[in-house]
């Protein structure tokens, strides 16, 4: 078997920072899953010496568009409460249909979309011209959702679409 890893142009790295990077935090997965419950975790990376969080770099962009790492990122910058995209995750049985309706709906708004599968359902991803604030985003992608019968996840709602970002704002200091 060949491991062969295609380098990230720098070209591909700073756009990608530019499209999805509200702020420096970031998360990163765990290299192995917990023996209890096989998942895979995120923490927050952290300097070993000062014991405080890592900022995002393009180096490690570039390893995450590598395939080197997986790492997550907070959708919301603390400065503004904006979001430069929202992204609707769905995990579930039917999730892909739920999907296509939300982003036909969105479609009648004038608003783009792009379908992304994963291993257990799919992404729909909305990327904003400019940043909005995160309230907004959510005020109008949960209403669409209700509206067509589409659970939310959250409170009791165990099972549906969690939307990100996942608040309407950050407190202080977080």
């Amino acid at each position: 078997m060949c491991n062969l890893r295609l380098k990230a142009p720098t070209t591909v790295v700073a756009g990608y920072f530019r499209l999805f990077v509200n702020r420096r935090a970031y998360t990163l997965q765990s290299n192995r899953p917990h023996p209890e419950s096989d998942r895979h975790y995120y923490y927050r990376p952290k300097d070993k010496k000062t014991g405080q969080g890592l900022s995002l770099t393009l180096d490690t962009i570039r390893r995450h568009l590598e395939g080197e790492i997986t790492i997550g990122l907070y959708s919301i910058n603390p400065a503004t409460q904006c979001s430069k995209w929202v992204a609707i995750d769905a995990d579930y049985e039917d999730a892909l249909a739920d999907l296509h309706k939300l982003s036909f709906c969105l479609g009648q708004d004038g608003v783009e979309s792009g379908l992304e599968r994963s291993r257990r359902g799919g992404h729909l991803w909305i990327f904003m011209a400019e940043p909005l604030p995160a309230r907004d985003c959510r005020i109008y992608v949960c209403g669409l959702a209700l509206r067509l019968g589409i659970p939310v996840k959250g409170g009791r709602q165990r099972e549906g679409v969690e939307v990100f970002p996942k608040h309407d704002a950050l407190k202080p200091g977080r």
